[in-house]
């Protein structure tokens, strides 16, 4: 294995030479603990790769995961040393890729033990693996990482209260579009998500996001505040390992990554640029008398609609938070 000098270069892979055999790398990372480099290999594949010191192939064995358009493998490379290597296939862009491996350099940062590296590595090959299988690779847009922020604001909010991760995961409906983002204890509810900038109007996507077959149903909204040196301010990525955190079953960690990679999310480090506060919580009950364009009372020769609903002209439909819960 060659090493080179790190240069600047478009992709982190542009500045490493295609060697006639093995492979050659640039250190992306070092530190006390785990080292990283970028590689490419003789077909001029690119590659990631852990140095880990130790044996750690019954641990690689059990927890080893495959995943589509990444080749994962454990390989000897002498002196008590062996090497996790990524290597990058041909369903996966080189952008992303290199994004994913930038998000897992940063959860490495506070590790010194190379088990533990190797565990996250792991962690982090499976959240790619759902994601991967969802065949998006483009960026959430701004709106969509703020409607993905409040929904796991509310998410975390129903485990609180149910105390049952996996019955809050089950009523997060949101990934799949359906109608409402929550349906559970027959009460809907669609989450809403506001910056700061935008004018006191909630916008509503279609004829049927305000109307159920549930007994009740509520619209939640965050408004949020861009934050980047509040230190309670989080980005996407900080609130989805907020949220994992709550998860102590494997199985419900995951149905939440399906549902992750379902939405489009993937951890990159681009989701760092942006940093939330929510500034602002209101509950609505909407009922017979709220204002709203639904299906049943549409002409048979509408197909869709979208439409804005002054906030000013619903506050008479303000109701306490905890009326979703059922306890007031």
């Amino acid at each position: 294995m060659k090493r080179t000098i790190m240069m600047s270069a478009r992709s982190p892979w542009d500045s490493i030479n295609i060697p006639s055999n093995d492979f050659n790398v640039r250190l992306a990372r070092e530190s006390a603990g785990t080292q990283c480099y970028w590689g490419r290999d003789h077909e001029g594949s690119y590659l990631f790769i852990l140095e880990l010191k130790g044996n750690h192939t019954a641990q690689f064995r059990k927890n080893y995961t495959s995943a589509k358009g990444l080749d994962v493998d454990l390989r000897d490379g002498g002196a008590n040393v062996q090497r996790l290597v990524l290597k990058l296939g041909e369903m996966l862009d080189g952008d992303l890729f290199a994004g994913l491996c930038r998000t897992l350099m940063a959860s490495l940062s506070s590790v010194s033990d190379d088990s533990s590296a190797l565990a996250i590595a792991l962690a982090h090959i499976q959240r790619w693996k759902n994601f991967l299988a969802t065949s998006r690779s483009q960026l959430l847009t701004a709106e969509e990482i703020r409607g993905l922020f409040a929904e796991l604001v509310f998410l975390g909010e129903l485990i609180n209260h149910e105390r049952d991760s996996m019955y809050a995961l089950t009523a997060w409906l949101g990934p799949e579009r359906s109608h409402q983002d929550f349906v559970f204890n027959n009460r809907a509810v669609e989450v809403k998500s506001l910056s700061g900038s935008e004018r006191s109007s909630i916008r509503i996507s279609s004829e049927d996001q305000l109307e159920t077959q549930n007994d009740k149903i509520y619209l939640c909204i965050y408004r949020l505040s861009s934050a980047l040196d509040s230190p309670s301010a989080r980005s996407l990525n900080a609130e989805v390992e907020l949220i994992r955190s709550m998860f102590s079953d494997n199985d419900a960690i995951e149905k939440f990554e399906r549902k992750l990679a379902t939405f489009g999310y993937a951890p990159r480090l681009e989701y760092e640029l942006a940093k939330f506060i929510i500034s602002d919580k209101i509950t609505y009950q909407v009922d017979g008398l709220f204002p709203r364009l639904i299906r049943s009372c549409l002409p048979e020769s509408i197909m869709k609609v979208s439409y804005e609903i002054k906030m000013e002209s619903i506050e008479s439909f303000v109701c306490e938070p905890t009326s979703i819960w059922g306890d007031a």
